[in-house]
């Protein structure tokens, strides 16, 4: 059996992934946490073969470093990334981490239990191009990754004095950046919820389980 640790803040998706673990014939559940940053520590004491590991986790951990020590770490341990964020950086960072697979929540037509299955037998699987989302009458490839970093961090409530921190810029910066964007208008997700990262709670066929409210 392949033991999965799945690493993904936002309740609904990682309530998902576990079911999908606990229903397979080929997987069990190792553990599932909600900040990439206590990733290494389940991967030094507990068996872990494969993670999910979102980007955008709680109290600011980001799963492509985690994954990145991980790799390090851990060289036989399978990484898939599972991410809603459209930033075209993304793809990059994770295959330079040694990431096995990325998986789009939102808009990837396979499931996520056949990727796993890909993954673990020795594919490297990853989209060839980054989705478009639509921000009003815009599009996300109309953004700078600096654009779409501190829209996505506008989605968390914080001051701009508490984003500049996160962001290593100054608090005027990225109110030039809200005044810049303001036009584009809000995220649309048509087929999710916005979540507190800018992420989105997927309507994907992969993720759905009958009788599951949404």
């Amino acid at each position: 059996m392949t033991r999965v640790l799945i690493v993904e803040d936002q309740s609904m998706p990682r309530t998902l992934f576990e079911m999908y673990v606990n229903q397979s014939e080929n997987y069990t559940l190792a553990g599932s946490i909600s900040n990439a940053d206590m990733t290494d520590y389940h991967c030094e004491n507990s068996d872990v073969d494969l993670i999910l590991m979102d980007i955008c986790t709680s109290m600011g951990a980001n799963g492509l470093e985690a994954a990145e020590r991980i790799k390090a770490k851990f060289p036989k341990i399978k990484i898939i990334i599972v991410t809603s964020m459209p930033e075209y950086s993304y793809l990059k960072r994770a295959k330079d981490a040694g990431v096995d697979s990325f998986w789009y929540k939102e808009v990837s037509s396979e499931p996520i239990i056949e990727l796993m299955d890909r993954t673990m037998n020795g594919e490297r699987v990853f989209p060839d191009t980054t989705p478009k989302i639509k921000f009003g009458n815009a599009m996300s490839t109309d953004f700078t990754e600096r654009e779409l970093e501190v829209l996505r961090e506008l989605t968390s409530g914080d001051t701009n004095t508490e984003i500049a921190k996160r962001l290593y810029i100054a608090p005027g910066t990225v109110k030039n950046y809200i005044q810049y964007t303001s036009s584009a208008g809000k995220p649309e997700y048509p087929d999710g919820e916005v979540s507190a990262h800018g992420s989105t709670i997927p309507d994907d066929p992969s993720l759905r389980v009958p009788g599951y409210p949404r």
